[in-house]
């Protein structure tokens, strides 16, 4: 089967989505099918082999006849807002006339008017599916009291309603848009140079190797080394970090930065489908897809809601007219119309994954991807997080270490001079780090007979001395451990310990996860005096040293056996890969991670800030804290308009609040997630 993704156009609410989603997932080939409301998108797989679009269109209209279906590039038409409006102030005037002048023909009129839209989708509906959804429902309740002769209370129902539903569409709208400004990240082309100078194309046609150019104020469109120029870079969309970052030639920079300074040229390493920018967009745009056990049930309970409702209103249409006699048959009639109101689970239907899709965009924001509503819903109950040691904890590039001197005829100065004049001429990445923390000039022209062993260590000679520097192994020295030995002839004369440098924020990040009541553990390959020592610095609560890729899956195992929430594991590289994809939550860094630990994870830490974590608990929690919310005001406000209804204390127009009012707020409280600091 094929992936296919469309927008959509013309759906009514969210519930209507969720028709639609259902219908087409009843089909025989056609699976996994999504509608998401809040982005106006559908994601399905088929193998139907003609015309996709138009076969998708033809069935979705069965579920919602006004739908419309286009291809994902294609210029929506959406006059939707503009319909309702014009439709309700042409409703409006026929209603001023129609009770300005008594007369209720032009009353009628502009019910029809009003109506009109719910009447045609509900006939189609009938036709088409047997199905009936909130337009008929709407429509057999307003010209209800239009026939008990509650004309001018069916009129205002039905202005209510329209009123509702434009603020409705207003309110999805703005946040749509909220979220779209969130991820206002593509960059929609790069100057390329050529021969001939410099041709602007898209992202997709630039070529691995390719030189762009990149001006003030522009976005970076590919990943890529600055071969050319200095500038400063604004990478907020992809780090959530304000402050601008300082580049020059030979760094690397990542798509979706802004250049904020002098002109720059990049020489590319990455083609469009693999660069940051879209790494981060796909992971964005299709995370809602994944639902999560609330949203799951939401969907599942809105299917039976609106039948039990309707139930329901027969049912106290009979109580109130066969079995309560202060109650004529008129009266139960209006009481169980105003049932038919309420019924419509709008709010709920479209708060939930409206929910879940600002916090995964506000997430995204701040540099955390988050590929699904049931990891953000997770996020916020684990309580144990166990963490790689190397390029997480630690930066996995050498800034410290230890020098130790075993032959007291030779000075500190001399000894480091000794190993800078040997790694100067090897290439090994080791080679550098040694370079670069001493940081000296020295003058090599004394050395000779340079000659470098794979995975062992090198040997050169000065005048007459001949000079090793490598493994225990190499030296061939009793005590066997990491140390990088230097060895002078016959002597052992120093050995040197390179240290891993902590992450800036490794620390606090710890100390504030305790706070949390999180358990921290730390697992690492490193040896037991390397583990420990990070372990004291950071104070995390436990460590397991030397274990191998398989330890600490095993381990891990365990771990999540015997906890009773959710268990998270934090990596970055290749072998962390098994253990991030068994953590009920998995985290991997993005800047330094692996493809492979990327792949494996459901969290990713886009500048690989380990407080970033603490962002994503304090989103998921209040995220989970605005759903509990809506949830509680959508429902219980609807009882409560139900019981009042029942008991002749509001009508028709309380009923109008509790279906399309609600659903208003809820949307507007929804919204707060996107102010999460």
């Amino acid at each position: 089967m094929k992936k296919y993704k469309f927008k959509v156009e013309d759906l009514e609410c969210a519930n209507c989505a969720l028709e639609v989603e259902n219908h087409l997932n009843s089909i025989d080939g056609i699976n996994n099918c999504h509608v998401n409301f809040t982005k106006l998108t559908m994601n399905l797989e088929t193998d139907y082999e003609g015309n996709v679009k138009q076969y998708i269109e033809k069935i979705s209209k069965e579920a919602e006849p006004n739908i419309k279906v286009l291809d994902i590039d294609e210029n929506s038409n959406n006059k939707k807002l503009i319909t309702q409006i014009i439709r309700l102030t042409l409703g409006l005037i026929l209603s001023g006339l129609g009770m300005y002048f008594e007369n209720n023909l032009v009353i009628l009129l502009a019910y029809l008017t009003l109506l009109s839209n719910c009447i045609i989708n509900s006939i189609k509906l009938l036709i088409k599916s047997h199905t009936i959804n909130e337009n008929l429902l709407i429509t057999i309740s307003c010209f209800g009291a239009y026939i008990l002769g509650e004309i001018h209370e069916g009129l205002m129902v039905v202005i209510l309603y329209e009123i509702g539903k434009i603020l409705e569409t207003l309110a999805v709208n703005n946040s749509r848009k909220s979220i779209s400004k969130l991820m206002d990240i593509k960059p929609e082309y790069a100057n390329l140079k050529t021969t001939e100078g410099v041709d602007q194309v898209t992202p997709e046609e630039v070529k691995i190797n390719d030189v762009i150019i990149v001006k003030k104020g522009e976005k970076i469109p590919l990943d890529g080394i600055i071969i050319k120029g200095a500038s400063k870079l604004n990478t907020s969309a992809l780090t959530g970090e304000s402050k601008l970052r300082s580049v020059e030639e030979n760094d690397e920079v990542l798509s979706g930065s802004i250049n904020e300074g002098n002109i720059i040229e990049i020489k590319v390493t990455k083609d469009y489908e693999n660069s940051t920018v879209s790494r981060i967009l796909d992971l964005v745009e299709n995370a809602s897809d994944r639902k999560s056990v609330t949203e799951n049930f939401v969907s599942k309970a809105a299917k039976v809601y609106t039948p039990i409702v309707i139930l329901s209103a027969i049912t106290a249409f009979i109580v109130m007219n066969f079995f309560i006699n202060s109650i004529d048959t008129e009266t139960a009639i209006y009481r169980a119309l105003s049932f038919l109101v309420v019924s419509c689970p709008c709010a709920i239907a479209i708060s939930v994954p409206l929910a879940y899709f600002t916090g995964i965009g506000t997430a995204s924001k701040k540099g955390i991807l988050i590929k699904g509503s049931d990891y953000l819903d997770n996020i916020r109950l684990i309580n144990e997080i166990i963490f790689d040691k190397t390029g997480t904890i630690t930066t996995g590039e050498f800034t410290d270490y230890k020098l130790e001197i075993l032959n007291d005829n030779y000075k500190e100065k001399d000894i480091i001079e000794y190993y800078l004049k040997g790694e100067s001429f090897s290439t090994h990445p080791i080679a550098k780090s040694i370079i670069d923390i001493f940081d000296k000039k020295i003058n090599t022209k004394d050395i000779t007979n340079f000659k470098e062993v794979a995975g062992n260590g090198l040997e050169y000679k000065i005048n007459d001395d001949t000079i090793l520097i490598g493994s225990a192994r190499y030296v061939k020295s009793k005590t066997q451990d990491s140390s990088i030995y230097l060895k002078i002839n016959k002597d052992i004369v120093a050995k040197l310990d390179l240290k891993d440098g902590l992450k800036k924020d490794s620390k606090e990040a710890i100390s504030k996860l305790k706070k949390l009541g999180i358990k921290t553990m730390m697992f690492t390959g490193d040896e037991k005096e390397v583990a420990l020592e990070i372990a004291e610095k950071i104070k995390i609560d436990e460590v397991k040293y030397e274990l191998l890729p398989e330890d600490k899956y095993e381990l891990l195992k365990e771990e999540i056996i015997k906890n009773s929430g959710k268990t998270a594991f934090i990596g970055d590289g290749i072998n962390d890969a098994p253990s991030i994809r068994l953590a009920d939550i998995g985290i991997s860094m993005g800047n330094v991670g692996s493809a492979s630990s990327i792949e494996a994870s459901d969290v990713v830490i886009s500048n690989d800030e380990l407080s970033k974590i603490i962002d994503a608990i304090k989103i998921s929690k209040y995220t989970n804290k605005i759903i509990i919310e809506d949830l509680v005001f959508s429902l219980g406000t609807k009882l409560i308009v139900l019981i009042l209804c029942a008991l002749g204390i509001t009508g028709m127009m309380a009923a109008v609040f509790a279906d399309t009012g609600v659903t208003v707020l809820a949307i507007l409280n929804t919204t707060r997630i996107l102010k999460i600091k």
